[in-house]
């Protein structure tokens, strides 16, 4: 339970400091969905996996449709240094699954995973959950 606090906390920070700087933004999407994700790494593999997202996988998620909200590491415990904790939108819970689709299908992407996998996966586990923002939330 304590794991699953922790990210929730850490979402509702980051949407009241975003909603702050970006309320004209919020205004125009009313209806999205956003999407918490969790990427455990392998061991040893967590320098590569922040390089992989720093420098390929944002701008494919932008690619096909997926907003990048935030992406956040742990400051301490057992996932310092293990854990990537990010968030992506989507305009509603349908294109987030033709993004991920296109995402998954995309020569580029499949090429930047074989070549960052080289010496092996850098993902152990992943975590998703879909969210709905609550009619008193900042961020919509």
């Amino acid at each position: 339970m304590k794991r699953f606090l922790y990210p929730a906390f850490l979402v509702g920070a980051v949407a009241a400091s975003f909603w702050l700087g970006h309320s004209t933004a919020q205004a125009q999407a009313r209806n999205r969905v956003f999407e918490l994700r969790t990427y455990y790494a392998n061991e040893g593999k967590f320098a590569d996996l922040q390089a992989r997202f720093r420098n390929h996988t944002l701008k494919l998620f932008e690619k096909h449709g997926m907003t990048n909200v935030g992406y956040w590491t742990p400051n301490d415990g057992p996932l310092k240094d293990k854990a990537l904790i990010y968030v992506l939108a989507y305009p509603h819970r349908e294109s987030a699954k033709s993004s991920w689709d296109a995402f998954r299908a995309d020569p580029d992407w499949k090429k930047v995973a074989a070549e960052s996998e080289v010496t092996g996966r850098l993902v152990g586990k992943i975590e998703s959950v879909y969210m709905d923002p609550t009619d008193y939330s900042p961020m919509k």
